[in-house]
């Protein structure tokens, strides 16, 4: 069975940062990426068992990622939360290993705004292998051949 690494970077995220944390049971770990938060940030993180890596300049988030080569990668932002239905494909994932010789996953993302809720058409590329080597700053660099996974990520503008 794989296992799913949750990695996320933070920097004073101690609002909003419970509720990502709170939907990441599919996942074997969780790291936090801690950019210098000066808040309750990292209590926060320590509270939902994240292991915590504080970092003082910016490197490439391949530096972070777990070495072990049958580990995923699922790469969430701190206003970011699981849909159950998400969570329900993850497990479903991990526990079928479906479908098979698929390089990377994606997940359809809703945007909470002042006029409600929004729906990006595309799907964003959250679910890598550990080995991925193409990375964006924070995220997986888009890969049109990603398999989207049901369910969504709830993107909160709010606290």
């Amino acid at each position: 069975m794989p296992a799913i690494t949750a990695l996320i970077h933070t920097n004073n995220d101690a609002l909003r940062l419970g509720r990502a944390l709170e939907m990441l049971y599919p996942c074997d770990e969780i790291f936090v990426i801690d950019h210098a938060s000066r808040d309750a940030t990292l209590r926060v993180a320590r509270e939902y068992g994240a292991r915590v890596v504080a970092v003082k300049a910016d490197g490439p988030t391949v530096q972070y990622v777990p070495h072990d080569p049958s580990a995923w990668i699922l790469c969430l932002d701190p206003r970011e939360s699981l849909t159950e239905s998400l969570s329900a494909s993850l497990y479903e994932w991990k526990t079928q290993h479906l479908p098979g010789g698929v390089s990377s996953f994606s997940v359809y993302l809703r945007e909470e705004t002042t006029q409600g809720w929004i729906a990006n058409p595309v799907a964003q590329t959250r679910l890598v292998p550990a080995s991925w080597s193409r990375w964006e700053k924070m995220f997986p660099a888009n890969d049109p051949a990603a398999v989207a996974l049901e369910g969504e990520l709830l993107r909160f503008v709010f606290p």
